[in-house]
């Protein structure tokens, strides 16, 4: 995020030395991004974190396409997905290109280890679940609506006290607020949809000083890695910087809205490289007296639009449910579905609640999400609804 932050205790200056109590000094660590010149913070630790006694690679993480490349419109089912696993183990990809990817879990059990995605940064969405994020930098509690920004390397673990399901998204590039809503010196703006008091960062430093065997879960070159370390990691005394994790949620975006309808760009949330995160929550709508406040059909030329319902209500839409997730390729225009274009004249709200991923390079459907595909979906757009399907030769 862009502005400073610090918890716990730290030395007056940076890089001198920072004496323990009980003799010797404390282990400076700068964690940070693009070559000592971006985003960056200075953790302090009781132990080296290089003291590493042991390593392995645990698992192939690839994703693996969708071998039907045919251009057509699609709907999966996120709620037939059982319940299970772990939240960093077993999550379930959905689609990705290499600048961005979803996944999905609802676990069931608890993480022993912390984990550390090295590859990625990660926007996670908790559609349902409450309980706290483990960090170097405190905690940071959870609650439902939350999207938890975890830039790569953060070293984490969730500790959930009510059942959760998350939309992970994965980017290879640094996640920020949208360039427009910061001004010269990254404060936000006024006629931002949030501001920094809707930013939550970890106000709490929990401090361990135990050793034995410690393992870290971390994510490198498309696999899983475990490196098992001879002390608790999480022995952070204090830190200070701009490069942390923090949480925004969902319910705090501020709506904009206009006389007629304004295009998705307003429900800009996040930006990343090659893609942007949208939040479409409920609002008025369009104030003209012959405004029609579903969206106009479109066609976005150079991206993929998917979109992950999280209510059972969206008004352009019809045959989607809490979970769901569309995805509306680069090449075929959409828009609402049959009646709800005309049907939205003279509303004057709506209570939907969705999240959106626009990429700016073709997405490939993940084979694991196969299995819970609305394969009718394509035909939707029918007069009739969801119930066409097409003839058989």
């Amino acid at each position: 995020m862009p502005f400073y932050h610090t918890l716990g205790k730290i030395p007056r200056k940076r890089h001198i030395a920072f004496p323990k109590p009980e003799g010797g000094i404390y282990n400076e660590q700068l964690v940070g991004i693009e070559g000592f010149t971006g985003p960056a913070a200075l953790l302090y630790h009781i132990h080296p974190p290089t003291t590493v006694k042991a390593v392995r690679r645990l698992l192939e993480t690839p994703y693996e396409a969708d071998p039907d490349k045919t251009l057509k419109h699609r709907h999966f089912k996120t709620a037939q997905i059982a319940r299970g696993g772990s939240p960093t183990l077993n999550r379930v990809p959905l689609l990705f290109n290499d600048d961005i990817a979803m996944l999905y879990v609802a676990p069931d059990k608890q993480d022993e280890h912390l984990y550390r995605n090295a590859q990625g940064d990660e926007v996670v969405y908790v559609a349902e679940g409450e309980g706290t994020l483990e960090t170097q930098y405190g905690d940071l509690p959870i609650i439902p609506g939350d999207y938890l920004v975890i830039h790569r390397h953060i070293l984490h673990r969730y500790k959930f006290t009510k059942p959760a399901k998350l939309l992970v998204m994965e980017s290879r590039g640094h996640v920020r607020p949208p360039k427009r809503y910061l001004n010269n010196v990254g404060q936000l703006v006024e006629g931002a949809p949030y501001s920094e008091r809707d930013i939550r960062v970890p106000r709490e430093l929990k401090t361990y000083d135990q050793k034995g065997d410690f393992p870290i879960v971390i994510k490198q070159y498309n696999g899983l890695n475990e490196i098992v370390l001879d002390h608790h990691p999480l022995d952070v005394v204090g830190w200070d910087g701009q490069f942390y994790p923090w949480a925004f949620n969902i319910h705090d975006f501020e709506p904009i809205v206009g006389k007629v309808h304004q295009p998705p760009p307003v429900h800009q949330t996040f930006q990343g490289d090659g893609f942007v995160i949208c939040s479409f929550c409920p609002r008025p709508y369009d104030f003209h007296p012959q405004a029609i406040p579903a969206p106009y059909n479109h066609s976005n030329v150079d991206s993929d639009e998917v979109l992950f319902y999280a209510s059972s209500e969206f008004m352009s839409r019809k045959g989607i449910e809490y979970g769901s997730i569309t995805h509306h390729p680069d090449g075929i225009p959409h828009g609402p579905h049959p009646g709800r274009y005309e049907a939205s004249i003279g509303q004057t709200h709506t209570n939907e609640l969705a999240v959106m991923m626009d990429s700016f390079r073709p997405l490939k459907v993940a084979k694991a999400i196969t299995p819970y595909e609305d394969k009718n979906y394509m035909f939707s757009w029918i007069e009739g609804g969801q119930g066409f399907s097409p003839p058989t030769s």
